[in-house]
């Protein structure tokens, strides 16, 4: 049975994974760095997040991510707001869909939190080499 949880965890979380850029957050990374002093992390991680969680039937990844994103955000949590960016782009949403799923947390969260996440999500789009594109509407309206 864990071995089925491994292998379904490991393709899900492969879904949200971008491997071609050393410089992302992953969580494979992360759990490489902590195999010294938590080594069963990463098995946490695959097997229950990913192969019990993520797999479940009823979001896409996109909604997921989502959720995730607004969770983080609003629990200031912001080394893993980075990696959950890198993982939200990864699973299809784009860098506007990000910027706004941000900023429609200020009412709720506050401006430091989305100010913060806002930082951390431009760091993530100029290591992945994104542009978010606005229009000349949100341009006025923010002058």
């Amino acid at each position: 049975m864990d071995n089925d949880r491994m292998k379904q965890g490991l393709d899900k979380l492969m879904e949200y994974t971008l491997s071609s850029n050393d410089e992302i957050s992953t969580h494979l990374k992360i759990s490489d760095d902590l195999e010294e002093i938590a080594p069963d992390v990463g098995k946490y991680i695959i097997e229950f997040a990913y192969g019990d969680i993520y797999s479940r039937e009823g979001l896409t990844n996109q909604q997921r991510a989502l959720v995730t994103l607004s969770s983080l955000i609003t629990q200031g949590t912001e080394p893993q707001l980075e990696l959950h960016i890198n993982t939200s782009l990864t699973s299809g949403l784009t860098p506007k869909e990000v910027v706004e799923a941000i900023m429609q947390l200020i009412p709720y969260t506050g401006f430091p939190r989305v100010l913060n996440a806002l930082t951390i999500a431009k760091k993530v789009f100029n290591q992945r080499e994104l542009e978010v594109t606005t229009t000349e509407e949100t341009k006025v309206a923010s002058n």
